[in-house]
């Protein structure tokens, strides 16, 4: 199930994933895909030029993590298309959660605004039971 959030026209829509194959719990590693989905509702093409993110552990720990584009990418998103991508997370414990925002670009007017990003949280299947 996804976690979305719509800014200003821009529809952020976040899954995840545990990685057992590259988590090792003994020594504190714990790794989580997430698939965002980025859809352009507005009326104006936009591009994604930096991202922000806050990610917490569950030990109390918290780290930021700016930078430009998503992968490598800076995508321009015209009106009623989107953009997909996969990425990743490690945590210290098996579970947390991450929020940010898009630094968006309106390519018509270069005016500069923030798409938020939901929060979404990144559990261990087996912490659920």
């Amino acid at each position: 199930m996804a976690t979305t959030i719509i800014t200003d026209g821009v529809k952020v829509s976040v899954e995840t994933q545990y990685q057992p194959e590259y988590s090792n719990p003994a020594n504190e590693h714990f790794m989580f895909a997430y698939k965002i989905h980025i859809e352009n509702l507005s009326d104006y093409t936009i591009q994604l030029m930096r991202r922000h993110w806050s990610i917490f552990d569950s030990n109390g720990s918290h780290r930021e993590v700016e930078g430009e584009g998503v992968v490598g990418l800076q995508p321009v998103i015209e009106p009623g298309e989107s953009h997909e991508y996969i990425s990743g997370c490690n945590l210290k414990t098996d579970m947390g959660s991450m929020k940010g925002e898009y630094q968006m670009l309106r390519l018509l007017d270069n005016t500069v605004f923030d798409a938020q990003i939901p929060e979404f949280y990144l559990i261990a299947p087996f912490k659920m039971n």
